[in-house]
């Protein structure tokens, strides 16, 4: 089983071999792997309990966020030159914080590595936020790169696919209830990557997974 998001921003990655299916309108998947792209409630809330002191809203976590090291931008050597090796391993960088932001409920990192109109990276990281809410986050697990690839983009600076294991681990099912376990997955991942104020940014892409990629 695999699922696939597909964003309108990210139509140039189609030239890397994704198929094209359209933006997805499907529900969320009830087995595993779950649907990353469950629509999550605007940040904040306010429905939140509080404690017994009725102070404001907060968006900390209800539980304290795992103490798991973010990304070193120092293993991506070269994300920051303007050459295509730099976007390939600036798209690398991205997917780890998205993997780490997954696992601690920490968004910021990713909104500086995002182009203003990136849907596709919202509809990937969607899930953070409700995952954060019901103390469900992504256990710790690693990533092994499959395979990386880059070609000049006609809507995008470059065009990046990359594909990746994620190990086994445990993340919210598709209702955000309960706790699943989830078997190691390949990821094929394609980013539109821009080259703005001096650093590469995440304009669009799609991804797919599941123990079926290839």
């Amino acid at each position: 089983m695999h699922r696939r998001l597909l964003s309108a921003a990210a139509t140039g990655a189609l030239l890397l071999g994704l198929a094209a299916c359209g933006e997805t309108t499907e529900g969320p998947v009830t087995t595993p792997p779950p649907d990353l792209g469950v629509e999550a409630p605007s940040d904040g809330g306010g429905d939140s309990p509080t404690a017994s002191d009725g102070g404001g809203e907060s968006e900390e976590p209800t539980a304290e966020a795992p103490d798991i090291p973010a990304p070193d931008p120092a293993d991506f050597a070269g994300m920051d030159e303007h050459t295509a090796e730099g976007a390939e391993q600036a798209f690398k960088y991205y997917i780890a914080v998205s993997v780490w932001s997954h696992q601690t409920g920490d968004e910021s990192a990713l909104v500086e590595l995002e182009a203003d109109d990136c849907g596709g990276c919202e509809y990937l990281n969607s899930d953070i936020a409700k995952s954060r809410e019901n103390s469900l986050l992504w256990t710790e697990s690693a990533i092994s790169d499959v395979d990386l690839t880059s070609i000049e983009g006609s809507k995008f600076d470059y065009e990046i696919r990359y594909k990746y294991l994620l190990g086994t681990h445990s993340r919210a099912d598709s209702e955000f209830k309960n706790p699943i376990d989830v078997p190691e997955l390949q990821y094929d991942a394609v980013g539109g990557m821009d080259w703005d104020n001096e650093q590469w940014l995440v304009a669009g892409m799609s991804i797919e997974w599941g123990e079926d990629v290839h």
